[in-house]
């Protein structure tokens, strides 16, 4: 078994396997009924009895670029770590432990996952650090994980946090709100998407699902800036959430989008669009592309291909959907769809193709 030691030898704490689950049981009956400014002391509470010490809880910023300390009793906080470059920011981009040798012990950075879900990072330091603590303190991290997401339900805290003392515009905050989870990670998909400005962001949104093998995704740009952008994009986004959880063909949804879109605004606005849907067990891709450039397929960073299809306008004009719908089955090995937009750089989100 693995183990490293630090600094001067203490009393060694119960960390079997056994006292393992009694610590995560009792940590998850705790927490059901806990108020959102308790997690942080309870967390750093269940951690001592590990001989843990010095926590840290960080959360992404909305720009991607740095993780916020959790602030709160009982928890210790810095300035915040880049994402890139900083053993935190390793932790977070690898979705693994990373350890720091220290004078007063090991520092260990272990990200904060929820299924697809990247929360931030869990960050301790210990005495000792063997393979049955490397396993518990993977399993408390899930743990808080899903702990922040489900009171990000009912409270600010977290909210606040991630905003690291910058306002959102109000159309930035509408367009956040209808959001999923800018990143996605099965064993067959992954998918990750940014939005810039960050804070400002207004008409630019996205939408997917994953429904048994079936990716769906649509990425949208809604004509202008600021609020009436934003409310544009909110109601793109609900209309194809709808024709979505209604089964429609992609062209039917191409359809509803536009007379959702036509019927609230006229056509004196309207989106663009990409729509796709990728069979995650065959490789095989659908898409639609309404007044986007075209996306890109990228492996081993080059662009190997450009997904071309018929051009179809933006949505909201309120004309009848051409038939052509293109779609594809890429050569075999990973790759990234990488989608872009018009009016503004971007970073690359990307989704995964088989």
């Amino acid at each position: 078994m693995d183990e490293r030691r630090i600094g001067p030898r203490r009393v060694p704490e119960d960390r079997s396997e056994g006292f393992g689950e009694r610590l995560l049981g009792q940590m998850l009956d705790r927490s059901h009924e806990l108020p959102p400014q308790l997690i942080a002391p309870l967390v750093a509470e269940e951690v001592a009895r590990i001989g843990g010490r010095d926590v840290s809880i960080h959360l992404q910023d909305y720009a991607l670029s740095k993780l916020v300390p959790l602030r709160g009793r009982r928890l210790t906080a810095g300035e915040p770590p880049a994402i890139d470059g900083s053993p935190e920011g390793d932790a977070f981009l690898g979705r693994r432990m990373v350890e720091e040798s220290q004078a007063d012990g090991l520092r260990v950075h272990v990200p904060l996952v929820d299924g697809a879900d990247e929360v931030g990072v869990l960050s301790i330091t210990l005495d000792t650090l063997n393979d049955d603590d490397r396993r518990l303190l993977r399993r408390l991290s899930a743990l808080i994980a899903e702990m922040i997401i489900s009171k990000t339900r009912y409270t600010d805290q977290f909210f606040m946090a991630r905003r690291h003392g910058r306002p959102l515009s109000l159309a930035a905050e509408i367009q956040y709100a209808q959001l999923p989870p800018l990143a996605m990670h099965t064993p067959q998909v992954s998918l990750a998407a940014a939005l810039e400005p960050a804070y400002e962001v207004a008409g630019d949104g996205l939408d997917y699902a994953l429904n048994d093998d079936l990716l769906h995704l649509a990425i949208i740009d809604a004509m202008g800036h600021g609020l009436e952008a934003a409310m544009l994009a909110t109601l793109a986004l609900g209309a194809h959430r709808r024709g979505r959880r209604m089964d429609v063909g992609l062209r039917e949804l191409y359809e509803l989008m536009d007379r959702s879109i036509n019927g609230a605004f006229g056509p004196e606005q309207f989106v663009t669009a990409q729509m796709m849907r990728l069979n995650v067990s065959e490789g095989h891709l659908q898409w639609i592309n309404a007044g986007h450039p075209a996306p890109l397929l990228i492996r081993g960073h080059r662009v190997i291909d450009r997904l071309e299809s018929a051009e179809r306008l933006p949505m909201g004009f309120g004309f009848p959907a051409p038939p052509d719908r293109r779609s594809s089955t890429p050569p075999g090995g990973p790759g990234v769809v990488l989608h872009r937009r018009r009016d503004r750089g971007t970073r690359p989100p990307g989704a995964g193709v088989p």
